[in-house]
């Protein structure tokens, strides 16, 4: 009796931690109590919750299946696992157990929706495939773009390229400033001007390898950045305080730029401008939101829509596709968007053989690139997230001594300052949204790096007023459901 009342005690404290949203604290409490009193569903379903929060998809199915076995008629059980499965982009297993919920709880609102929200996805998907083409047959939208049918109306009073006097146009500096300036206002650019963006953007990206070798020379620095997801306004902060990129003053920016933040077409357009003025300045790694599948679901898809047009979209999606999987800076850092491998013995040419032109695979070195995260205990385990793996201080050690590197540089997760060196000072995770979804509290980070001696340099930063747009203001309805 002791053991049960201290248990809810402390999932009453947990409870409150997640209404403060302090999620991983909240986890905590939740474990404790689930270690005093596992008889109890709630627990369960409430750390399941938690994870949800924290994108830990993988433990909160895990969460959800053990509050389904403690009590199989408890609704709340099947409505998390429902909810973590649709994160996941698995909707026919969550379509199950949200009709299983629904049987337990028909008159639950938010569930009906949801179930509604599940069966379009599916019918999507079915349509999609139903339209599919074999790879041998397939036309880029890219190459049937004809910029020449978009002509620039005498009231379009934004920024504009240079005329080149052939009826084209050519992006200059003055033309990127100009536009960062007008996105800050909440403007957009012409269309003629984000196509002829994506498409050079696109070529440039195509002839690389997907992993990239970059040479910093020992009087100069390079730059690296987290994670932006569509947080505009705290981008624009890191040139602020760093700089604008140029021949001088390079970056790369690794990976999931998009999503969750509602400017995410204005952090992307910015980014990719700075690529086609720069190329060798402007270095950008694949995130696992860099995909279709995530990009329905967390904002992207819809915002383009908005924004511009789906037309575009299908542009977006061919350039994320071509994005590099991974750098290696002065044969030292290795910098990817998530993490190492489920084998060993993985070498960087395996990398530099990766087809990428693609949507991320489930498994595989490209989906590992793109989702696996490190862990304090030695070895590899189950991802939290339910895609990749978690690795160890020893693979890491492994890896690098394997390929003649010292550091592994990553991103992918919140930190609360930022950044976190972590695997006994032979990995680094930098992550740059600060005050992640307008609700984590973190500060964003940067690492920058001199080329004498690649030891990694540390700057943190808080977040900056934005416009009144919520985050995930073009997100699945799904997702402001019950969640």
């Amino acid at each position: 009796m002791a053991n049960k009342e201290e248990a809810e005690k402390l999932k009453n404290e947990a409870n409150k931690l997640f209404t403060e949203k302090h999620y991983a604290g909240a986890v905590n409490l939740y474990t404790k109590a689930i270690d005093l009193y596992p008889e109890n569903a709630v627990y369960f379903a409430n750390r399941s919750f938690a994870h949800i929060k924290l994108e830990e998809y993988g433990s909160a199915v895990a969460d959800a299946s053990r509050a389904i076995e403690v009590d199989p008629s408890y609704a709340k059980g099947y409505y998390r696992r429902g909810d973590a499965y649709f994160m996941l982009g698995k909707f026919k297993d969550a379509i199950k157990d949200l009709k299983t919920a629904a049987k337990v709880a028909p008159k639950d609102p938010d569930l009906r929706k949801k179930l509604a929200e599940c069966e379009k996805a599916i019918k999507r998907i079915k349509f999609e495939e139903a339209l599919s083409t074999p790879d041998s047959e397939i036309t880029h939208v890219s190459d049937t773009i004809d910029l020449s049918t978009m002509p620039v109306e005498d009231s379009y009073k934004g920024p504009r390229m240079q005329e080149d006097g052939a009826g084209g146009y050519t992006i200059t500096e003055e033309f990127v400033l100009a536009m960062l300036e007008e996105f800050k206002e909440q403007r957009l650019i012409h269309r003629r001007f984000a196509f002829q963006i994506l498409l050079q953007a696109r070529q440039l990206l195509r002839e690389l390898p997907s992993l990239v070798d970059i040479d910093i020379p020992a009087d100069r620095h390079f730059t690296v950045c987290g994670d932006v997801h569509g947080q505009y306004y705290d981008l624009l902060n890191i040139w602020q305080l760093n700089g604008n990129p140029g021949p001088d003053n390079p970056y790369l920016f690794n990976g999931d730029f998009v999503d969750r933040g509602s400017f995410s077409v204005e952090v992307i357009l910015a980014l990719l401008a700075w690529k086609v003025l720069h190329p060798s300045c402007m270095h950008l790694t694949r995130g696992n939101h860099e995909s279709h599948s995530m990009n329905k679901i967390y904002g992207f898809d819809g915002e383009v829509k908005h924004k511009f047009s789906g037309l575009m979209l299908d542009v977006f999606r061919e350039v994320f596709n071509w994005l590099p999987l991974a750098f290696v800076l002065n044969r030292k850092v290795l910098v990817l968007h998530g993490g190492l491998f489920s084998k060993d013995g993985v070498s960087l040419d395996d990398l530099r053989k990766v087809e990428r032109n693609r949507e991320p695979p489930d498994e595989g070195l490209m989906c590992e690139c793109l989702w696996s995260d490190p862990a304090p205990e030695q070895g590899r385990q189950a991802s939290k997230r339910g895609v990749g793996l978690q690795f160890g201080p020893d693979i890491t050690q492994q890896f690098l001594k394997d390929n003649g590197l010292e550091l592994v540089v990553r991103s992918h997760e919140v930190k609360e300052e930022g950044y976190e060196v972590a695997h006994n000072g032979l990995l680094v995770t930098v992550f740059s949204a600060p005050n992640y979804c307008d609700q984590m509290g973190n500060k964003g980070a940067f690492v920058k790096f001199n080329g004498s001696d690649m030891v990694p340099h540390f700057t943190t930063f808080e977040a900056v007023p934005h416009p009144d747009v919520k985050p995930m203001a073009y997100a699945s309805s799904f997702l402001s459901w019950g969640m």
